[in-house]
């Protein structure tokens, strides 16, 4: 069961949408937190098992993890795990559900991290509720994601 999860209704097709989603440079031109990814590990794209680098950003703060791809449906899902070292951090899921040139998007982000991190990532990441953080990010996130989609 996913911590916060979002929904937008997007006027394009399902296969685009995906694209956008799937596309990790341009995921920083929809979120206010990610700047982009790139694929590592000798993985070339959006497939189950292929690594990622995701950059990060808040103010002054910069940080970087690694995720795999964890589902990856065209049309229809792409999820990936969030890792920093050996710690499990997040499990991001965008699933599309739709017909013809209308999607839903619903983005979900479910919290992996061990509660001492929890509880010490206030002061560190400067974030003292992150689900509520998360949820507006995601809204701007979709509300992005749509304006590129139906542009």
């Amino acid at each position: 069961m996913s911590d916060v999860q979002v929904s937008a209704d997007i006027a394009a097709p399902k296969d685009l949408v995906w694209t956008l989603v799937s596309d990790l440079p341009r995921m920083g031109e929809w979120s206010p937190e990610n700047t982009g990814g790139r694929w590592v590990d000798g993985a070339t794209g959006p497939t189950v098992g292929a690594k990622f680098r995701g950059s990060n950003r808040k103010g002054l703060r910069r940080w970087s993890t690694t995720c795999t791809v964890t589902a990856a449906d065209k049309g229809s899902r792409f999820s990936f795990e969030v890792t920093y070292g050996p710690l499990r951090i997040s499990t991001w899921d965008y699933t599309l559900t739709g017909t013809g040139k209308k999607t839903t998007v619903t983005e979900e982000w479910t919290d992996r991290r061990p509660m001492w991190m929890k509880l010490g990532s206030g002061p560190v990441m400067g974030v003292v509720d992150r689900a509520a953080h998360n949820r507006q990010g995601m809204e701007q996130t979709l509300a992005r994601l749509k304006a590129a989609a139906e542009s």
